[in-house]
């Protein structure tokens, strides 16, 4: 597969992103392994954005690993600096899990609270709720009461 191309534009702009990266893949003295482009696709596809340290001195070497990594793995080659090599490849959409059980989360509530003289602006709060919390009359968060389980000793002696 060949590699993504990319504007200079669109490659400046990932160099910048990659600048603090740390590499996440090393390449030492056996080269490319099929185990060391299998880690480098697994890091692709967790991050989008990697740098690859090789430990070779000669250059060529490094640039030929450089551009069959890009091709094989379908990523955009970003740059190649001395022994690090930054590969990028765009995230794949995440799949969300669907709990038929799950509850609901936290949700953000506007509370209103009228003024008691005439002509006063109301008091306007956002309130974040959780699943176990309620909101009064009053406009206060309160937990939400569960029921009290008896004891089986006492279920017992009724």
């Amino acid at each position: 597969m060949p590699h993504i191309v990319l504007t200079p534009a669109q490659r400046k702009v990932h160099r910048a992103d990659a600048h603090h990266l740390d590499p996440v893949v090393l390449i030492g003295g056996d080269g490319l392994t099929p185990a060391v482009v299998k880690e480098v696709d697994a890091a692709l596809a967790a991050h989008g954005l990697i740098k690859v340290r090789v430990f070779s001195d000669d250059r060529t070497q490094r640039e030929a690993f450089f551009t069959q990594l890009a091709n094989d793995l379908n990523a955009a080659p970003i740059q190649h600096i001395g022994k690090l090599l930054v590969l990028w490849r765009p995230l794949p959409p995440k799949e969300k899990a669907v709990d038929e059980d799950r509850k609901p989360g936290p949700r953000e509530v506007k509370l209103v609270k009228y003024a008691k003289k005439w002509g006063q602006r109301p008091e306007i709060k956002q309130v974040r709720v959780l699943g176990n919390e309620r909101i009064t009359a009053g406009g206060l968060v309160k937990r939400a009461k569960k029921p009290r389980l008896k004891s089986a000793k006492k279920a017992s002696d009724t």
